[in-house]
C-alpha cells in the first residue's frame, strides 16, 4: 500500500534518494539561517528587542542544515546541487514572499513594516515545517539513524512557530492587525502553490532515482494535486490563524546545541 511512511522509507533506504532529500533540506535550512541573520542585523531601530530572537531563529536553521549534512556524512555521502525547481526558499523569494534578498544584502535598516512581513511569512512557512516534522516524528521518531535528528528539529520548529504567533499577536495589539492579516493571507496562498510545485518536482526526481513505474508517479502526482485543492479551498486558513502559544518566549534564550552532529 502506498502511504507517506512507505514513500519516505523508500527514500531513506536508497543512498541517492536520501542524498537528494538531505541536500534539499540542508540547503533550505542554511538559506533560512542566512536570511534570519541578515534580518537580525538590519532589524528596524524601534524593534531592536527582537534581534536576539531573530538571531536565535537563524542559528537554529543553520544547525538544522548542519544536521542534514551530518546525516549524509554518516553514510559517506556528499551533498548534491539542489535542482532549481525544488528550491522552496528561492521560489518563495521570487514570488515576493518575505523580504527580497537584494534588500537583505544591503546595509539599510529594515522598516517596521519589513519586520512584520518577515514575521507573517515565517508564521506560514514555519507551519509547513512544523507539520512536516511532526509527520516524520510520527513515522520515524524511533529510527536508529534519523530519530534523534528529527526530534531535535521538530522541537525547534515548534519553538519557531510559537515565537511567530506570540510576536504577531503582540504587534496586532499594537495596531498592525490589518497588515498582518493581509500579509498572512497573501503568503499562505502563494506558499501552497509553491509547495505543490516543489512537491511535484521532488517526486519527479525521486521517481527517476528509484525507478518508479509511471502509474506510481501518476498516483503520487494526483495526491499532491488533491492536497493542493484542499489547501486552496480551506486548508490555508490553518496557516493564518493566530493564537497565544503554550510555549511563551520560545526563542528567548541561546540556540540549543547539537553536539551529536
Amino acid at each position: 500500500m502506498l502511504t507517506a511512511k512507505s514513500l519516505f522509507q523508500e527514500i531513506i533506504d536508497d543512498d541517492e534518494a536520501f542524498r537528494l532529500f538531505c541536500s534539499i533540506a540542508a540547503s533550505g535550512e542554511t538559506q533560512g539561517g542566512w536570511e534570519n541573520a541578515r534580518i537580525a542585523a538590519l532589524v528596524a531601530p524601534g524593534m531592536r528587542e527582537l534581534a536576539p530572537k531573530i538571531t536565535r531563529h537563524g542559528a537554529d536553521e543553520d544547525k538544522h542544515g548542519r544536521i542534514f549534512n551530518a546525516l549524509l556524512r554518516k553514510r559517506g555521502l556528499e551533498p548534491v546541487p539542489v535542482p532549481p525547481e525544488t528550491d522552496y526558499t528561492m521560489l518563495l523569494e521570487r514570488r515576493g514572499i518575505g523580504l527580497a534578498h537584494e534588500k537583505l544584502r544591503g546595509d539599510r535598516p529594515l522598516t517596521e513594516r519589513d519586520v512584520i512581513v518577515y514575521l507573517a511569512h515565517s508564521r506560514v512557512t514555519e507551519q509547513r515545517a512544523a507539520d512536516q516534522m511532526d509527520m516524520l516524528v510520527t513515522y520515524f521518531g524511533d529510527h536508529p539513524e534519523l530519530g534523534k535528528a528529527i526530534h531535535m528539529i521538530d522541537n525547534d520548529e515548534a519553538n519557531h512557530l510559537a515565537y511567530c504567533h506570540e510576536e504577531l499577536l503582540r504587534l496586532a495589539r499594537a495596531g498592525h492587525g490589518r497588515l498582518i492579516q493581509t500579509t498572512l493571507r497573501e503568503s499562505a496562498l502563494a506558499e501552497i502553490q509553491i509547495y505543490r510545485d516543489v512537491s511535484l518536482a521532488v517526486m519527479s526526481h525521486m521517481g527517476r532515482i528509484l525507478k518508479w513505474p509511471k502509474a506510481k508517479g501518476a498516483v503520487l502526482a494526483a495526491g499532491i494535486h488533491a492536497m493542493y485543492a484542499y489547501e486552496r479551498l480551506a486548508g490555508w486558513h490553518k496557516m493564518i490563524s493566530l493564537r497565544m502559544p503554550e510555549r511563551r518566549d520560545a526563542l528567548g534564550g541561546p540556540a540549543t546545541p547539537a553536539p551529536a552532529f
